[in-house]
């Protein structure tokens, strides 16, 4: 017969007790690289980000209808020697913009202005090919996180419409009576960018942390805080796209004056636009290629803005967690600082440099805007010992 145990003798001769998984049930699926494909994500970001500067260097310095021809894979190699380039700048001399207003550009010139419209494409081929590279490496080696594949997928989904769009662009300015590209369609060429910058800044956030962190943090969410940074993302988006107009139609230039634009608050002929004809177009046409309206808009829709800025900074002062806070603190920071930009950019009749500074404060302001939103949803919570409550 068996003798009595001790309570404290071990069930199992020489069995050794099991060890719960680290993190409990969660942590122990596998979660991929996240680390990896956040850093790939970060490298993208960058870049999609370095092409919305130079598209705008390329814009600045008309010279976005240099390149003729939609040639993705075989455009990758520029002009080798003098034959080709003189091909090239003749494929330019047919074009609107040359005939009506660079008749005297010499090859010289031409070469200046091909150059920046060549990198810009180039860096959307290196955008193409980071991620493809990236996300095949990933899905052959089986190190995508569970529900991840179709967010990757859409990402380069939209980096292939990008540049669909981007040719479309520019095909509107080598047709009709143009000189430059149609203000619409580089507004939603420049909006997509901002859109793919979004998703990328958003998926980079996401992975930060674990999927454990993410669904403890998520019972913190500070719900009418996250509303009011939703509310705020796509006003900054609208105003981007107004800015585009902006762009579009030089409007920039028209009225290098503040707060009245010329003499009066709203001009005078703000609904007057001709085409290059000097043929009066409808009144709608204001809202699209009119400078007085375009800039009337963005400067209207900045202020408010700015204003609905302050409060949704009131709000995020009070968050109940610091690293919040001090993200709308940042977010206010931008929005002061990106207000002075614009108005710098007024006055100086939109100068090269204070105009592609004040493109870099939206994509700086969009990307806080993001984080201050992620952190309303996902708060990190902080230690009363350590201060950071």
């Amino acid at each position: 017969m068996a003798g009595k145990r001790s309570i404290f003798e071990e069930v199992g001769e020489g069995a050794k007790p099991a060890r719960a998984a680290k993190g409990g049930l969660i942590d122990a699926r596998p979660k991929g690289a996240r680390r990896s494909i956040r850093n790939w994500l970060i490298v993208l970001f960058l870049l999609v980000a370095a092409m919305v500067v130079v598209g705008g260097l390329t814009r600045l310095t008309d010279s976005g209808l240099s390149i003729t021809e939609w040639r993705p894979v075989t455009g990758s190699v520029p002009p080798m020697n003098e034959a080709d380039w003189t091909a090239e700048f003749a494929k330019y001399q047919g074009t609107p913009q040359f005939e009506r207003a660079n008749p005297g550009m010499t090859l010289a010139e031409f070469k200046t202005i091909y150059w920046w419209e060549w990198g810009h494409r180039q860096l959307g081929r290196t955008v193409g090919a980071i991620w493809a590279i990236g996300f095949l490496w990933f899905l052959a080696r089986r190190q995508i996180p569970a529900g991840w594949t179709g967010r990757l997928v859409l990402v380069g989904a939209l980096g292939g419409v990008q540049g669909a769009i981007g040719w479309w662009m520019v095909a509107s300015g080598l047709e009709g009576a143009r000189i430059a590209v149609a203000p619409y369609r580089l507004a939603t060429h420049l909006g997509l960018a901002f859109i793919i910058l979004g998703f990328l800044g958003w998926y980079i956030l996401l992975l930060g942390r674990s999927e454990a962190q993410l669904m403890t943090a998520r019972r913190g969410r500070e719900a009418k805080l996250f509303s009011l940074s939703t509310g705020l993302m796509h006003f900054a988006f609208l105003q981007i796209l107004l800015g585009a107009l902006v762009a579009g139609t030089d409007a920039g230039t028209a009225f290098p004056t503040w707060p009245l634009m010329g003499e009066s608050f709203i001009p005078a002929d703000i609904f007057y636009v001709t085409d290059l004809d000097g043929n009066v177009l409808p009144a709608w046409h204001a809202f699209f290629e009119g400078q007085g309206m375009t800039q009337f808009l963005h400067r209207m829709a900045g202020y408010l803005l700015f204003v609905f800025g302050i409060v949704v900074w009131l709000r995020g002062r009070k968050s109940a967690h610091a690293t919040t806070r001090f993200a709308f603190h940042m977010v206010m920071l931008m929005l002061v600082a990106q207000v002075g930009l614009g108005i710098m950019a007024v006055l100086t009749g939109a100068h090269l440099h204070v105009s592609i500074t004040h493109q870099i404060g939206a994509i700086l302001l969009w990307v806080l805007i993001l984080r201050a939103r992620h952190l309303s949803q996902y708060p990190v919570a902080g230690s009363i010992r350590k201060g950071t409550a």
